[in-house]
């Protein structure tokens, strides 16, 4: 039987990290979901980011969670696509910029 570090069915007990501390658990859960409640951007738009953002931070459960959502918003699978080219062209940038700090201090070493 294949064992895998991030088990699908943990997503199902995320609800559960209020157990060990109510309190933060659910000012948690309280700011998560206002969060993603309709404002100046749609709930559409803010699944959008929450799956480029979830593929930047590399967490599967986040993954499953806003590809289901995405599908049972509309979203086609293009635009799921281009939002991870996104999050993974400014992923890809940050560690690029971060070369002029490189630079910089090589500059400063080298003197």
């Amino acid at each position: 039987m294949k064992k895998e570090y991030y088990n699908p069915e943990d997503l199902k007990k995320f609800g559960e990290i209020s157990k060990w501390n109510k309190e933060l658990g659910d000012r948690f859960f309280e700011y998560y979901n206002k969060v993603f409640e309709e404002g100046a951007l749609t709930a559409r738009e803010k699944s959008l980011i929450a799956l480029a953002v979830a593929h930047v931070v590399q967490c599967p459960y986040c993954i499953d969670a806003y590809t289901k959502d995405g599908l049972q918003r509309g979203i086609e699978n293009e635009e799921m696509m281009e939002a991870v080219h996104v999050g993974a062209a400014i992923k890809g940038g940050a560690v690029l910029v971060h070369g002029v700090q490189m630079m910089n201090r090589h500059d400063q070493l080298s003197m």
